[in-house]
Parts: C-alpha cells; sequence; structure tokens
C-alpha cells in the first residue's frame, strides 16, 4: 500500500513530547529574548543580524497609533462598545488595512516591480529611467503609492528617521534607492512640490530593504499598530458607554416619504393583492 501523502507540510514549528521546536531552535532558548529577532526568525527562517534586526525593530515602532484619525481605530471601537471582546476589536482593526490606510503592500509592489523591470533593462542611469516611470504614471493617470501626506508638507518626520535607521545599518539598497530617484522625480511635478515619501510608502522600503515581500511588509506594519488598538480598546473599556452610534446631530437624513399604495399601482400589481 502505498504511503499516504501528508495533507500539509510545514517547517515553521513542531510540537514534541519534550519541547517545542521553532524554525529548529528550541523554544525555551528564545523566551526572553528580543521578540523582533524572534518575528524575523519565524517569517524569514533564520536568525537575522543586529543591522537587520535593528531596521526591524524601526518597522514595527515606526506607526504604533494613528490615533481616531484611524479608520480602524474607530472601527474597533464601535465595535467593543456592543461586543466587548478584545479578539473582535483586533480583527476590526486589522480588517481595516487596506489601500487607503497602514497597508504597504502595493507601495512594496510597486517598488520592487519598478526595480526588477530597471534590472531587466540593463539597469540604466537610474534618475532617467525614475523619470520614464513618472512619465508613464502620469500618461496612464496611475497614482505611485506612498507619496504625500494630508497634515506632512514636504517631508514626513516618521519616513525620515525610518529611512536614516535603514542607511545607518547599511540596508538601504538598490530598490529604495530606484523609489527614492522616482519621488525626486514625482514632486518636480506641478502641484507635486510638497508631497513626500509617506509612512506608509517608506515602511515598504524598508521593508523590502530587509528582504520581505509586499503582503509581508503590510502584515509587519499592522503588528506593529497592535499595541495601539490594546490602548484604544482598552480606553474603550473604561468609558462604560455602551453602543457607540454616529450622533444624530451628525447625519443628514434624505430619506423620502412615498405612498405605498398609489407606487404599487405604478409598478403594476393589483391595489388588492399587495407583492
Amino acid at each position: 500500500m502505498a504511503e499516504r501523502e501528508p495533507y500539509w507540510t510545514s517547517s515553521i514549528s513542531e510540537i514534541t513530547p519534550e519541547t517545542v521546536f521553532v524554525r529548529g531552535y528550541r523554544l525555551e532558548d528564545l523566551i526572553g529574548t528580543s521578540f523582533t529577532a524572534s518575528v524575523f526568525l519565524l517569517i524569514k527562517g533564520r536568525l537575522p543580524s543586529p543591522q537587520e534586526a535593528a531596521v526591524l525593530d524601526a518597522i514595527l515602532t515606526g506607526v504604533l497609533d494613528y490615533g481616531l484619525e484611524k479608520t480602524g481605530t474607530a472601527a474597533a471601537r464601535y465595535v467593543v462598545s456592543s461586543n466587548p471582546s478584545m479578539q473582535a476589536a483586533l480583527a476590526t482593526a486589522i480588517l481595516a488595512a487596506g489601500d487607503y490606510a497602514l497597508a504597504p503592500e502595493n507601495s512594496a509592489r510597486f517598488i520592487t516591480d519598478t526595480h526588477a523591470a530597471w534590472v531587466a533593462a540593463g539597469r540604466p542611469d537610474m534618475k532617467a529611467f525614475a523619470e520614464q516611470i513618472v512619465a508613464d504614471a502620469r500618461r496612464a493617470k496611475l497614482r505611485i503609492p506612498g507619496f504625500g501626506h494630508a497634515v506632512f508638507k514636504k517631508k514626513d518626520p516618521r519616513s525620515e528617521i525610518l529611512r536614516s535607521i535603514a542607511v545607518d545599518n547599511q540596508l538601504w539598497g538598490e530598490p529604495a534607492q530606484l523609489y527614492e530617484a522616482v519621488h525626486q522625480s514625482f514632486i518636480q511635478l506641478p502641484g507635486r512640490e510638497d508631497f513626500p515619501i509617506n509612512d506608509v510608502g517608506m515602511l515598504a522600503a524598508i521593508s523590502v530593504a530587509v528582504g520581505f515581500t509586499p503582503q509581508e511588509a503590510t502584515a509587519l506594519a499592522v503588528l506593529g499598530t497592535l499595541p495601539g488598538i490594546v490602548a484604544h480598546v482598552s480606553e474603550e473599556y473604561a468609558t462604560g458607554k455602551i453602543g457607540r452610534v454616529i450622533p444624530a446631530a451628525d447625519v443628514a437624513y434624505d430619506v423620502p416619504r412615498r405612498d405605498y399604495a398609489e407606487d404599487l399601482s405604478a409598478a403594476g400589481w393589483a391595489a388588492d393583492d399587495g407583492i
């Protein structure tokens, strides 16, 4: 009889009667060590260098909390006011991350795809290549992800420190350099002078620099905001408010008043029968 093929194969962790192995290391050897290094180990399958750990530390602390300006934070607080469950609130906040909030995936994919195209083209002059990328995007009316912020103009202070940490640790490689060149070309456009690389764009750039995939970049950004969500949910518990709703004064209702019998007849229904 042929041996049954395993339904799943995993090299991440294994529980044995003696211990738990995480990426081949005994869990008891990892407990009490750096959480950041352990995150790297789990995702990448190897221990990080000190430089990689330092940049991942920056990624995990690059956002922390957006406050009530973040849709996911407000949504989590609304949910926990009617369903007092920490895990439900955390899940709500995570689901709110996407194209317009927090998730660096699109920026990271743009960075990796643009770099791959530059390499495939034979590594031409980076500035000229970046100018062509911007021109093509403008012609196609495509948004280049990771540029611009509603509050910060010209420079995003969070991005500045994230970049400096990557540079100091010699992890500001070609993909990040090309992304920066694209940004320099972008801000030459009329009306775009004040558009900095925002925190999401910079998180994408340094996540790629450390070797994470676009999807992993979003996972790391979300992971970094979870302590802030926990703080907001705990604060919401403490208010004692139940069932938060949008105040009536903040809603403009435009609900018409209709005659049901008249509209039934107009739609071809017999008045006595109804729908």
